[in-house]
This record gives structure tokens, C-alpha cells and sequence, in this order.
């Protein structure tokens, strides 16, 4: 047995809906049930030593251990993991001397995070049906142009609050695996078409329209709630990812639309996430703030989607790539996006007239259009507003997404995909692309297990490739040694076929465009799957492209 992490969870969760502290736990099946007995019960010892009113439980089994989460006050979270961890130590060492110092800790750090302003105003939100946001800093009601933003410990008092102001924007939540950002980015775009000044938070940074609030993975609940903050913002696309899901659960508590693009092997191995059906309840949380009021987006091409979609009581609004799923209501037809509502057929955009899809090649980009159709549909985006923002968005607007570069006689594409399932959409991509020979430049992080590194070599090598290089990526080593991933991926490329001399080993990103660049030859298409360093290497490129030398890297 053995304690993983204790957290907290401050918005809706795997688990439940409510703000709670959870212990991850590794241990055999048959420890689940007496584990969960004998923490349950220190945790309610405890309880009762402080004084606290007895809190309820909620009970997730997960491949290779449990999680057990038990709700309380939002003021009292920190205490609680104090808690949480003292009622481990307790119950995984019963001869362990019990220590009552730890009860005086623990109290001590309920008293000094207690702020009853702040539960009278969680309150009183609630009573006013008004958006209410928290955190360690700030705290707001509203959203947009209505938010009253204050710092957590300065609260105003109730009878001061213009209740009347406080009100929602319209917002969606995107998750899935593959064509987040994509889709983010092309539903910000919709919906400034539609006269919105739009908040897009993402993997890539935070925006208020062109204006960039800041760089690095905002896809998560802090960037939801400096967008839904902000009071210039009209309406906000919030990637939502895996990684904020499962660490604090979601950012808002309701929004008019949830899109979930796809389900597929990523980031399997961690706990709670160590296969695609437990991959799914994660993606499946955002389904929660659209159960009573809003729509939920679904791919009619995801099985899995499919089946779970009979678990949402809620809209469920369906697109697809597939012109004969007439359950879709946004899908192609005949070169065009159609929508398709009661058997009325709309046109929406031509396909050849939407950049991204690459006349119809980047069938990927197709299905995000057809995802960022329905979201935006759903908040409120008319047809000509949908055609217009796909039509004029451009590669330069999606950076790192499908970017094609002509640097004389050959061409580089570029791209992010990592998962196997988004690298066999660039295999069919740029199989369509002619090149007198193709070199793969990719790379993983070490996170991922043995068996999905050897499934990417293989969709690697569905690139058809006359040369591999392969990047070290050591900012992404997640515990791996040196060359350990770049080994697994070379025996599996060998194990395809490839021949052992066409495989390059190199440092960084940047090392691989420099043995690409040298290595390129009139007609030749290099394809660059770049991770760590994709600004740098897609900036060298424009230069590039642009005739400008570019400085040593």
C-alpha cells in the first residue's frame, strides 16, 4: 500500500461535484475494502477530536488502487489534507504511536485558513443564483463586464454587493484528446465573428481576443478564471484538459456548451488515468456543468462517446465526419458543413474554403471544424458568423498546428501531434502531400509506457519516411534516464522495418531542424512533430521562409 497524493478538489471531480479533499491510494484489490474501512474511520476520529461536523464520503476504485475523497467548507481544504494525511499515517501503521500533537496542528491550521466572509459570500452567490469564483487570492461574482473581483481576505460585506449586475457570459469548456487547441482557437474565432470580445484559455497561453495575457498551459481552472474575470471578456473557450480534471476537477461549476472532441490513448499509465475507459470518466467530468442547462457536443465517430452519451440526462448535440450519420447534426456533405436540425439541412462553409482543412486533406482539421461548429452553434454563433471564422482563419493563426512552410524546392510541416491517434491523421495528411523522400523528426515525453512509445514509433512509421530523427526531449524525461525513450522508439521503428542507419539520435528539437535542414533536398517534405521546442523551431522556419537568415539556434 502506499499513499500517492492528497489534494485538494475545488470544483466539480472524478469523484463528485463537491470541494473535497482525496487521497490517491495504490494497493491489490483485495486491500481496497479494508483500506477504505479503516481510513474512513480515522478520518471520522479525527473529525470528532476537532469538533468538525462528520463529513460524507465518495469512493472511486481505480486500476491499481482507490481514491476516497470526503467534502468540507472551502476555508478549511488545507486543514483538511493535514488532516487526510494524519488519518493515513494512523491506518497504514496501526503499531505506530498516535501523536495528538497532530490534532493541534491541524486546528491550528483551521483557525488561521478560516474566513467566514468568504462562506457568507459563497452563500449568498448561491441564494442570488449569481457566478461565483474562488481562490487562495481572489474571489468574484459576475462574469465579464459584471465581474466584482476582491482579495480574499478583504471580502465587502453582502449588503454592499450590486447582486443585479452579476451575471454569466457565455462560455464553453472543450476536453478530448486530440483537436483541442485546434478547436479552441477556431471557436474564438467564430465567436469574435459573432461580435464578441472572447477569452480563449489553452495549453498555449491566455488571450483576450489578439491580446495575449500570457504564455504556458492555462488549461486548467486558473485560466477559466482569469478569462470569466477579465471585463473585457464577452463570451470565453476554455480548454479544459486532463491534467486540471484530475488534480482540482473544474474550473466552473456551469456553462452553455461542453465539447468533447475525441477519446484516445494519451497520457495512460498515471493513476486514475491508466486506461482509456478511466481516460473517458476524466474527459467526462466537463459533462457536469452543461447536465442541467446547455448542450454537450459529442463526436458520433468516438465509440466510446457513443455509448456513454446514454449516462447524460442533459442536450447532447452530435457532429461527424461520416456524410451518412444522419444522427449528426453538423457533418459534411458534398463539399460543404452542413448542420442538419429536424431534417433541415443548412449549408454552412465550404470545405475548400476553410485554410486548416488544406482543401479537404487535413481531414482532422474538418472534424474540428465541424466540433467548433456545433459549440459555437450552441452559444448562440449564426451560420454566417461560423463561415466567416473558418474561412479567414489562417495557418499563422493555428501556430504549431498543421503549419506548412516552403523553404525553396522543399517544404516543412510542422505540427504538434504526439498521440498515436493524431499521428496517423498526419500520416493521411501528408500522405497527400507528393515529396520526392519524407523525414520524420519527432519525440516523446517519458510518461508515456513502453507500449504506447512503441505505438507512436509505429504511427511514425505509417509516415512513410526515407529518415527518423529522434529527439531526446530531456525537459520531458518524467523519471526515464537518458536515451531510454529514444531506445524503445528505435527498436520499435527497426522491429517496422526501418533501417538502422536512417535513425538519427539528437539532443533537442533544434538539433533535429538543423540535421533536417542539412539533410533536405529539392522536392523532399520534412515533417516536424515538435514538442518542448516548438516557438523556436517555428520561428527559425518563418525566417526561413521569409529569406531572412536565421540566427544559430
Amino acid at each position: 500500500m502506499e499513499l500517492l497524493d492528497c489534494r485538494r478538489l475545488t470544483g466539480p471531480n472524478l469523484l463528485w461535484d463537491r470541494p473535497s479533499v482525496v487521497v490517491d491510494i495504490a494497493c491489490r484489490p483485495d486491500q481496497a475494502g479494508p483500506l477504505e474501512a479503516a481510513w474512513t474511520d480515522e478520518v471520522r476520529k479525527l473529525h470528532q477530536k476537532l469538533a468538525w461536523s462528520m463529513p460524507e464520503f465518495c469512493t472511486k476504485r481505480r486500476v491499481g488502487g482507490l481514491s476516497i475523497a470526503f467534502d468540507g467548507p472551502i476555508d478549511r481544504l488545507y486543514a483538511g489534507i493535514a488532516l487526510a494525511e494524519a488519518a493515513w499515517t494512523r491506518c497504514s501503521d496501526p503499531d505506530a504511536m498516535v501523536d495528538s500533537s497532530a490534532e493541534t496542528e491541524i486546528a491550528e491550521r483551521a483557525t488561521d485558513e478560516a474566513n467566514p466572509a468568504l462562506l457568507a459570500l459563497q452563500a449568498a452567490a448561491a441564494h442570488h443564483r449569481a457566478p461565483f469564483l474562488w481562490d487562495d487570492d481572489e474571489v468574484s461574482v459576475g462574469q465579464g463586464e459584471t465581474a466584482q473581483v476582491w482579495p480574499a481576505r478583504r471580502l465587502p460585506p453582502l449588503e454592499q454587493i450590486d447582486w443585479s449586475r452579476a451575471r454569466r457570459i457565455p462560455s464553453g469548456l472543450i476536453t478530448g484528446t486530440n483537436g483541442k487547441t485546434t478547436t479552441a482557437r477556431m471557436c474564438a474565432r467564430i465567436l469574435r465573428e459573432a461580435g464578441h470580445t472572447v477569452g480563449l484559455t489553452s495549453t498555449e497561453g491566455i488571450w483576450i481576443n489578439d491580446h495575449r495575457l500570457d504564455d504556458g498551459d492555462y488549461a486548467g481552472p486558473g485560466g477559466a478564471r482569469m478569462v470569466l474575470r477579465h471585463p473585457d471578456a464577452s463570451a470565453a473557450v476554455l480548454e479544459t484538459a486532463r491534467g486540471g480534471l484530475l488534480r482540482r476537477g473544474l474550473g466552473v461549476d456551469q456553462a452553455d456548451a461542453a465539447l468533447i472532441t475525441n477519446i484516445a490513448a494519451d497520457h495512460l499509465g498515471d493513476f486514475g488515468s491508466r486506461t482509456l475507459d478511466e481516460l473517458l470518466e476524466i474527459k467526462w467530468i466537463v459533462s457536469r456543468a452543461v447536465r442541467d442547462r446547455g448542450t454537450l457536443v459529442l463526436n458520433a465517430d468516438d465509440p466510446r462517446l457513443v455509448a456513454q452519451a446514454g449516462r447524460h440526462s442533459g442536450r447532447v448535440t452530435w457532429f461527424s465526419l461520416d456524410p451518412d450519420q444522419r444522427a449528426a447534426e453538423f457533418r459534411p456533405e458534398d463539399g460543404w458543413l452542413i448542420r442538419d436540425r429536424g431534417g433541415h439541412r443548412q449549408r454552412l462553409c465550404r470545405v475548400d474554403e476553410i485554410p486548416l482543412a488544406m482543401g479537404g486533406a487535413a481531414r482532422h482539421n474538418i472534424a474540428n471544424a465541424l466540433a467548433a461548429a456545433a459549440l459555437c452553434s450552441s452559444l448562440g454563433a449564426e451560420p454566417d458568423a461560423i463561415a466567416a471564422g473558418l474561412s479567414s482563419m489562417q495557418m499563422d493563426d493555428n501556430p504549431g498546428r498543421g503549419n506548412l512552410y516552403r523553404l525553396g524546392d522543399f517544404r516543412v510541416f510542422v505540427d504538434f501531434a504526439h498521440t498515436p491517434a493524431a499521428m496517423a491523421a498526419i500520416a493521411d495528411l501528408t500522405a497527400a502531400l507528393p515529396a520526392a523522400r519524407r523525414l520524420l523528426a519527432f519525440a516523446q515525453a517519458g510518461d508515456r509506457t513502453d507500449e504506447l512509445l512503441r505505438e507512436s514509433a509505429r504511427g511514425g512509421w505509417e509516415l512513410a519516411p526515407d529518415r527518423i530523427i529522434i529527439s531526446e526531449l530531456a525537459k520531458y524525461a518524467r523519471g526515464r534516464s537518458p536515451g531510454e525513450v529514444f531506445a524503445i522508439l528505435r527498436d520499435e521503428l527497426l522491429r517496422c522495418g526501418c533501417p538502422a542507419g536512417e535513425v538519427v539520435h539528437v539532443e533537442t528539437e533544434l538539433d533535429a531542424l538543423d540535421h533536417a535542414l542539412a539533410w533536405a533536398k529539392p522536392g523532399d517534405l520534412l515533417v516536424m512533430l515538435v514538442l518542448a521546442d516548438a516557438p523556436a523551431v517555428r520561428e527559425r522556419l518563418t525566417r526561413l521562409a521569409a529569406g531572412v537568415s536565421a540566427p544559430p539556434p
